[in-house]
């Protein structure tokens, strides 16, 4: 009795081992399948996706726009900006093409390595302040409408040709943005470490090493940057209150717009 009993025990122990060893093969498997989806969730591309649907709409549409622009040039134009969209005073006195000012910014310089890197840095910074102003985009807008207007006037002004308005205005972005965030260590490219003040500086040398010419206009970009967060923080420069009506009012565009912002706002809420 004893031994029979000895062996039930054995046959039973096996079947454990049995048991054990198909519990093992299933949790491999399992393992397999979750390190197929981290990989899958934490691709490149799909990253890229999730980022560009999180992007502000203002930020989205002027990288659309300048992209959309950008292309049109480099297949119809030999990689050159489409000149009907450059600012240029005769035409928009002459013939009334008042658009010149505006799409003149959307040229952050030819389809390059040069313009992939400036698109990153718009997308980051002028999407950051877009975010930051999440409750009040007007303050934003404004400080965008400072940077273009200041640049045009002031171009015009020193009679200096406006080139890559666009890449001027990311300097701007930058050199605001930098302001806003003193003391902050920002990674560039995964390569090194610097402060968030030093930033602009390091924008200024790129396009030296990338163009192979002074930074004259990104110079400006910077001072016009800071003549902007001086008097801002001093409250000297304030939004229109027509501009906050409107953006307060019941219109179709002005609601659609609001709903676009407070999506961005439910990001904030704890």
């Amino acid at each position: 009795m004893d031994e029979d009993e000895g062996d039930e025990d054995v046959i039973q122990d096996d079947d454990d081992i049995a048991i054990d060893d198909d519990d093992l093969d299933f949790d491999a498997d399992a393992f397999d399948s979750i390190a197929e989806d981290d990989f899958s969730e934490d691709s490149f591309v799909s990253q890229l996706v999730d980022g560009w649907k999180k992007t502000p709409p203002f930020t989205k549409a002027y990288l659309t726009a300048s992209l959309t622009a950008t292309m049109i040039g480099y297949l119809t134009n030999k990689n050159d900006f489409p000149s009907i969209l450059l600012l240029d005073w005769k035409p928009i006195i002459t013939r009334l093409q008042i658009w010149r000012p505006f799409t003149a910014f959307l040229n952050i310089g030819p389809l390059s390595l040069g313009y992939l890197m400036t698109a990153q840095f718009v997308w980051t910074y002028m999407a950051t302040l877009e975010r930051l102003n999440h409750n009040h985009p007007y303050d934003f807008w404004f400080m965008i409408a400072f940077g273009c207007i200041s640049m045009v006037a002031g171009y015009s002004i020193l009679q200096i040709s406006p080139r890559f308005l666009g890449h001027n205005l990311s300097t701007f972005l930058v050199y605001v943005w930098s302001r806003y965030h003193e003391g902050l260590e920002v990674n560039m490219f995964e390569l090194f470490n610097t402060r968030a003040e030093m930033l602009p500086w390091f924008f200024l040398l790129q396009t030296f090493l990338l163009e192979g010419e002074l930074p004259i206009l990104d110079l400006l970009g910077i001072v016009f940057g800071h003549i902007y967060h001086h008097y801002k923080t001093t409250n000297v420069l304030k939004t229109p209150q027509f501009i906050i009506n409107w953006y307060n009012s019941d219109g179709p565009f002005s609601s659609a717009i609001r709903q676009r912002y407070k999506e961005i706002s439910s990001d904030f809420e704890l």
